[in-house]
């Protein structure tokens, strides 16, 4: 592997372990999308021991925005069901550092962040269902233009755990009026990535005034013939600690993703270390 900066192009090829090289070895800082293709991509939510239990609780009880796929034991920062080398403090492209609900940091590792007292949970992601609806020959705008996924904030209220809870975040894609029913058939194959769409049609009825304006991620074109469709967001965990106001909490920033070695459409999601 080179020891220049690399591209999302010069990854695309490459393995999922490859991909966490490149990112460990500081030579990429970019998006995951359509990386490591047939491999499970994750969301991330890092926080202390003492928070775990709730937060597990609420993912628990929201499990379309926040399908668990894996959980670290206490102060280990290795994910071992997920892939034999992965180190969460280095394997992922940007992290988000949250104190007191503040955003204070997004840092491109957390080596000095590292504690004995913090618990990874890792969230299945949108990419997984992307890569399906690709393979069936449905389009999925902002990877063909090579633009991160839209993400806005809901109307959809969450169900609570402890100090968790709130409104869902959404993603959106534009999908043709007479392959809507396909999108929902093919996506709700992967519940340990959201599943199949929450909504689709107007935008206000999922509080969104401004299809053109998201919360996170780029704006994408709805061409003639297409429907804006609606599925629940690996972000929605993020708000819902920003709001919980901890004393500390890490996320990956939005887009990216910690890559695992494990299959996409594994029928096994296993939920702890060994």
């Amino acid at each position: 592997m080179t020891d220049q900066p690399m591209s999302h192009d010069n990854l695309k090829s490459l393995s999922a372990q490859d991909v966490r090289t490149a990112i460990r070895d500081g030579k990429y800082f970019g998006h995951t999308s359509g990386l490591a293709a047939g491999k499970l991509q994750c969301n991330l939510a890092i926080l202390p021991e003492r928070y775990a239990l709730d937060f597990l609780r609420f993912c628990l009880r929201n499990p379309k925005p926040c399908p668990v796929v894996g959980v670290s034991e206490t102060g280990d920062p290795y994910l071992p069901t997920l892939g034999r080398d992965i180190d969460i403090r280095h394997d992922v492209s940007r992290y988000r550092v949250f104190r007191d609900g503040q955003l204070v940091d997004e840092p491109s590792n957390l080596q000095e962040l590292w504690s004995d007292d913090l618990v990874s949970v890792a969230l299945g992601c949108s990419f997984t269902f992307e890569n399906a609806l690709v393979r069936h020959g449905l389009p999925v705008r902002h990877m063909e233009t090579g633009q991160n996924v839209p993400m806005y904030r809901s109307n959809i209220d969450l169900a609570p755990a402890g100090p968790f809870g709130g409104k869902m975040v959404i993603t959106m894609r534009p999908i043709p009026a007479d392959q809507v029913k396909d999108a929902y058939e093919i996506s709700g194959r992967y519940p340990q990535a959201h599943g199949a769409p929450i909504a689709h049609g107007n935008p206000s009825d999922v509080g969104i005034t401004d299809i053109s304006k998201p919360d996170w991620g780029e704006a994408v074109e709805v061409r003639a013939g297409e429907v804006p469709v609606y599925w629940a967001c690996g972000v929605t965990p993020q708000n819902v600690l920003l709001d919980a106001k901890l004393p500390i909490c890490i996320t990956h920033s939005p887009g990216h993703m910690l890559i695992a070695d494990v299959a996409e459409d594994a029928e096994t999601t296993i939920l702890t270390t060994t």
